[in-house]
């Protein structure tokens, strides 16, 4: 299956061209300003380095989140026109998990940190089960003192908000904070086709018309007009 993968579910940017386990071709930048000025480009660009166009796609992929309130709107409203524009199946793919996922095989427990600002982070954990990552608990935003709540044991931190509190995460729990290299706290559009396979696999495909961001938390005009948060979209 020939894929087209997003992420802007962070202040970088990444995509790809995936045809079933090859990599046809992916860009990932760094912090370069608002993702809408130049994520259809970086499109454009991924799909001609990979000899191909939209109509020789089988389907598309994109982070839903969470992250960025206007990454993620950018993001998944693009995607979203392609699938309209080219009838083609989408599946939208946690940025939490594609972080955790790209850190396998660690044979402990992993932890997904997304800097989520305002002192918090959008935090998940997980855990390698036959080769495939099984998520412990609820996604969640939350002080990072508090994600680190009952964790007794050796856990891999990753993603940008790791890096911004590794300090802290290193003093409360000593030893057992590992950390990868910092070109794993990028969100790679290779990974997140990987995990789109599956769900490809499975059936798990999004209706175009349905596909939308999850924040985790409500922005702050949500919150200022008392919008209750079953209500998201």
């Amino acid at each position: 299956m020939k894929l087209l993968a997003v992420d802007t579910s962070t202040r970088a940017c990444s995509v790809a061209v995936v045809d079933q386990d090859r990599l046809a071709c992916e860009i990932t930048t760094g912090p370069t300003g608002t993702h809408s000025t130049h994520l259809l480009g970086l499109i454009r660009m991924a799909l001609r380095l990979a000899e191909t166009d939209l109509d020789g796609l089988d389907g598309l992929a994109v982070c839903v989140g969470p992250g960025s309130f206007t990454g993620l709107r950018i993001g998944v409203s693009t995607v979203k026109g392609l699938a309209f524009a080219t009838d083609k199946p989408v599946a939208g793919v946690c940025s939490l998990e594609a972080l955790a996922q790209a850190c396998l095989p660690w044979p402990h427990l992993i932890c997904a940190l997304l800097d989520a600002r305002q002192g918090e982070v959008y935090a998940a954990r997980y855990r390698a089960r036959d080769g495939r990552l099984e998520r412990e608990g609820p996604e969640s935003v939350l002080a990072v003192e508090e994600a680190l709540a009952g964790m007794n044991e050796a856990c891999l931190f990753v993603g940008d908000g790791a890096r911004r509190y590794c300090e802290a995460i290193a003093s409360i729990l000593g030893p057992r904070a590992f950390f990868p290299p910092p070109s794993h706290d990028l969100i790679r559009a290779s990974t997140v086709a990987a995990l789109a396979q599956h769900l490809f696999a499975g059936q798990a495909v999004e209706d175009p018309d349905r596909l939308a961001p999850r924040y985790v938390r409500q922005s702050d005009a949500e919150l200022k007009i008392g919008v209750p948060a079953a209500k998201r979209a």
